[in-house]
């Protein structure tokens, strides 16, 4: 391991104060990689999973006072590790309503999370509860997804139904518009919502961003005319 004095997660650990944090060490650089955008603003942040609440902790440092930050556990004795600034919410994760009285009783979440139970079936119905909640330019993560692997987990090496097999299937549907064949594969709500796809070992980390039929660009002139098969100038895509 090698402290990276640009990352303010590693000079946490490294302070190693507060309450008790679990993390693998290359998550700290995949947290900061896609997380420092928010830092110092006024965002809310839910985290599915609260352990010992040292992670809610470091959430506090890392992103400042602006950030509204909730954790959510099964165990109804985290509810003591409220404090100002973060919320505890005691629910199932893999319970369909508590999610939805979840979602509308946070209002907006900018990021989100999972670092609950890890069981296929936890994440897949944090996911397909809130997934599409999560802002228009918002961040999910989803961590510890090495249970994908587990069958005590609910999971097996290329076994359908795992958190990592509907991923692999959603990288379809971030390319739809791309598709040929609309009547066998169009684009999706997912297509139209997401921006990227980032798979990191145990992480799976999508950004959002609202997204419309991609549109080629071309500047300069063609050495070969009778070889090129059009495109449009950027001027004329500014200009409408």
């Amino acid at each position: 391991m090698r402290f990276d004095p640009n990352n303010p997660l590693h000079a946490y650990f490294r302070n190693d104060s507060g309450r008790l944090v679990d993390k693998w060490f290359h998550y700290l650089d995949v947290y900061h990689r896609h997380f420092a955008r928010f830092r110092g603003r006024e965002f809310t942040l839910l985290e599915i999973g609260v352990y010992h609440g040292g992670s809610l902790q470091m959430w506090r440092d890392y992103f400042g006072p602006g950030a509204r930050i909730i954790g959510v556990d099964v165990n109804p004795r985290c509810q003591e590790l409220a404090a100002p600034g973060i919320e505890i919410v005691i629910g199932d994760q893999a319970d369909p309503r508590f999610l939805d009285a979840l979602r509308q009783r946070i209002g907006r979440i900018d990021m989100l999370i999972d670092d609950g139970g890890h069981t296929m079936q936890q994440q897949l119905a944090t996911f397909s509860a809130l997934f599409p909640y999560v802002d228009a330019n918002g961040v999910y993560l989803c961590e510890d997804v090495h249970t994908s692997y587990w069958r005590e987990f609910g999971g097996g090496f290329r076994q359908q139904n795992t958190f990592i097999e509907v991923m692999k299937g959603l990288i379809d549907h971030l390319n739809a518009f791309c598709s040929k064949d609309p009547n066998s594969f169009a684009p999706s709500k997912f297509t139209h919502t997401a921006a990227s796809m980032h798979f990191y070992d145990s992480i799976v980390v999508i950004e959002k961003q609202t997204r419309e039929q991609p549109r080629r660009v071309v500047c300069g002139t063609p050495s070969f005319p009778d070889a090129w098969d059009g495109g449009e100038k950027l001027v004329d895509v500014v200009d409408g």
